[in-house]
């Protein structure tokens, strides 16, 4: 028979990809845009488009705004992750602070918010009794309801920052491809658009796979955000023909 530390490790584990799913499709999704906007902008800039600079032209820009901006991207991630922990940890001192000065006014609050949660008068009292007599967790209680800000002290910044990094460098890569096994031309600009369009559909589905959720919201919200900004890209480069 299954025990309850059976129970809570098999049913509430989480696997690294659901860890940061944020980060992996935050950082793959831009890894995607930013190179094919290079090679969109080349081939929206004039008839012959990338054929004009030579592939190598195409790879260097697009190879450092992969790395420059991947980077600047991991590190972003970095110093966010960090500064929201920041503000949670002062503004919980805050929260602390207050319960530990007037309990009673923060017992008042924390039986309203009870209540507007659904509670009977009589137990929204009794539970908060109870947390005023343990002001950590009253304040982990105020911090979600009242304040609503949820508890970041467990990520870590430096994981989230390689995360979204090392996805953006993934990613990013595809649209590149075609121009290391291709000769520049418009021939290779359309390969180049069917492996963004496969790269942007293997993170709709990576997305679908972690979450659970409906496969076509997915695939198609990942497709068609990265779509509207190859877009843009594309139009950028025309708009300067």
């Amino acid at each position: 028979m299954t025990n309850l530390y059976e129970h809570m490790r098999d049913e509430h584990k989480i696997s690294p990809a659901q860890e940061y799913l944020r980060q992996i499709v935050y950082g793959g999704n831009d890894g995607i845009v930013t190179t094919f906007a290079v090679v969109a902008g080349f081939a929206g800039f004039g008839a012959e488009g990338a054929a004009e600079v030579g592939a190598i032209a195409v790879l260097l820009f697009g190879l450092a705004n992969l790395l420059a901006d991947g980077t600047a991207m991991g590190l972003g991630e970095f110093l966010s992750a960090r500064s929201e922990q920041d503000v949670y940890r002062a503004t919980r001192a805050k929260e602390l602070h207050e319960i530990q000065t007037n309990p009673e006014f923060e017992r008042l609050e924390t039986v309203e918010l009870l209540k507007d949660r659904g509670l009977p008068s009589e137990d929204a009292e009794t539970m908060a009794n109870i947390m005023v007599r343990n002001p950590e967790y009253m304040a982990d209680f105020m911090m979600q309801h009242e304040i609503g800000m949820a508890d970041p002290t467990n990520e870590h910044p430096a994981l989230n920052g390689l995360a979204t990094f090392v996805s953006f460098l993934l990613f990013g890569f595809v649209p590149l491809i075609p121009y290391f096994l291709l000769p520049a031309g418009p021939d290779t600009f359309v390969v180049s658009v069917i492996a963004t369009g496969l790269a942007l559909t293997t993170l709709g589905l990576l997305r679908w796979r972690v979450t659970t959720e409906g496969l076509l919201r997915c695939v198609g919200e990942t497709v068609l955000v990265g779509g509207i900004c190859a877009f843009v890209a594309f139009g950028v480069g025309l708009a300067f023909r």
